[in-house]
C-alpha cells in the first residue's frame, strides 16, 4: 500500500466518518473491491472499532438492493462503508439505515488510485464550496443548465433541499459519497424541460468519444441523439418508466478530480455539472427504482433563478 493510499484510508476512517473505539462498523464490498474494503476494515479495527467485512456479489444495476441480511446489518451498524461497483447510495436499504441513524459513506466504483488522489484534496475548501452551492440550490426556485454545445435544461427546485457531499459524515444519520466533492439536489418530479448535451461521461457507459444530446420533457428522458445516449436508454429501459425520471442535479467541487470515465470521479470535477436519471427517493425526491445513472457535463453554465453559480465550467462561489 502506498503512503498516499494509506493516508486516504485514514482520512476516510477518521476525518470523514469519525469512527470511535467500540463502534460497530460494517464494510460492504464486491469481490473486485475486496482489497479496498479490507483496508478500511483493518483501519477501523485498528482504531478500536468492531469492524466486519461483508463481500456481496455485484448487483444487476446501480441502485439495486443488497441482499436482505446485509440490508439488515446495515441498519444495525453504527457506521457503514460501501466500496462497491454498483452504488448502494440510492437503495431503500441505504435510506432505511440512514433513517435509523447510521453514518454511511458509499464509494461506488472506487479504485486505489482514485481514492488516494481525490482524498488528498483540501477538505475544508471542499466543504466551503459545497455549502455555498447547496445554499444557492436551497434558496432557488429554478435551475438552468446551458453550455456551448447546445444544452438548455430547466429544472424546478421548489421545496427541495440540497445535500453537501464533502466528507462530513461524523454526525448521526450522515450520508455521503466518497471520494467526496459535490453539492447536489433532487429536482421536482415532472418539471425538467429542455436539452442536455453530455460531453464527459455517463454512468454504466463510460467516457464519451463524442457528445450526446438528451431530450427531456415533463421531467423524463424522452429522446437521445448519439451512441452514448442510446447506451444510456438501453440501461434505463429494463426498469420501466420511472427509470427516465430526472433524479438529480449536482455540481462538482474537487480540484483533484479529472475525467477518467468513472463517474464517481468525473462528477466531482471542479465546475462540472451532472444530471442523473432514475431513483431520487434517497436524496429527497419521490421516485424509487433500482437504477440511478449520472451524466457529466464538463463546461456548463448553471444559473439559479437567473444568477450564475457556474460559468463555462468555472465555479463562481
Amino acid at each position: 500500500m502506498t503512503a498516499e493510499l494509506d493516508m486516504a484510508v485514514k482520512t476516510v476512517i477518521r476525518r470523514c466518518m469519525g469512527i470511535s473505539p467500540g463502534e460497530e462498523v460494517l464494510v460492504v464490498c464486491n469481490p473486485v473491491t475486496e482489497e479496498i474494503g479490507a483496508l478500511m476494515r483493518i483501519e477501523a479495527q485498528g482504531d478500536g472499532a468492531d469492524a466486519t467485512l461483508a463481500v456481496i456479489s455485484e448487483r444487476e444495476s446501480a441502485a439495486a438492493e443488497p441482499p436482505r441480511p446485509v440490508a439488515a446489518a446495515m441498519a444495525a451498524a453504527d457506521v457503514v462503508l460501501a466500496p462497491t461497483i454498483q452504488s448502494l447510495s440510492h437503495t431503500a436499504a441505504r435510506k432505511a439505515a440512514t433513517e435509523a441513524g447510521v453514518r454511511i459513506g458509499t464509494l461506488p466504483g472506487v479504485t486505489e488510485d482514485m481514492l488516494a488522489r481525490l482524498m488528498s484534496a483540501d477538505l475544508e475548501e471542499l466543504r466551503r464550496r459545497g455549502r455555498a452551492i447547496v445554499a444557492a440550490l436551497d434558496e432557488g426556485r429554478e435551475a438552468r443548465i446551458t453550455c456551448r454545445r447546445g444544452s438548455d435544461l430547466r429544472l424546478s427546485l421548489e421545496g427541495r433541499t440540497g445535500i453537501v457531499d464533502a466528507g462530513e459524515l461524523s454526525g448521526r444519520g450522515a450520508f455521503g459519497n466518497l471520494p467526496c466533492g459535490e453539492g447536489f439536489i433532487a429536482p421536482v418530479e415532472g418539471t425538467a424541460e429542455g436539452r442536455l448535451v453530455v460531453d464527459g461521461s455517463i454512468a454504466g457507459v463510460g467516457r464519451l468519444e463524442t457528445p450526446t444530446a438528451l431530450e427531456v420533457r415533463g421531467g423524463h428522458l424522452v429522446g437521445v441523439d448519439g451512441a452514448g445516449g442510446e447506451a444510456l436508454m438501453a440501461l434505463l429501459a429494463p426498469h420501466g418508466p420511472d427509470a427516465t425520471n430526472v433524479a438529480e442535479l449536482g455540481i462538482g467541487t474537487n480540484e483533484e478530480a479529472m475525467l477518467t470515465g468513472n463517474v464517481l470521479e468525473d462528477e466531482k470535477i471542479l465546475g462540472s455539472a451532472h444530471v442523473a436519471f432514475g431513483a431520487s427517493a434517497a436524496i429527497g425526491g419521490t421516485v424509487q427504482v433500482p437504477v440511478h445513472l449520472d451524466c457529466v457535463i464538463l463546461e456548463p453554465t448553471v444559473e439559479i433563478d437567473g444568477e450564475p453559480i457556474v460559468s463555462g465550467g468555472e465555479l463562481l462561489l
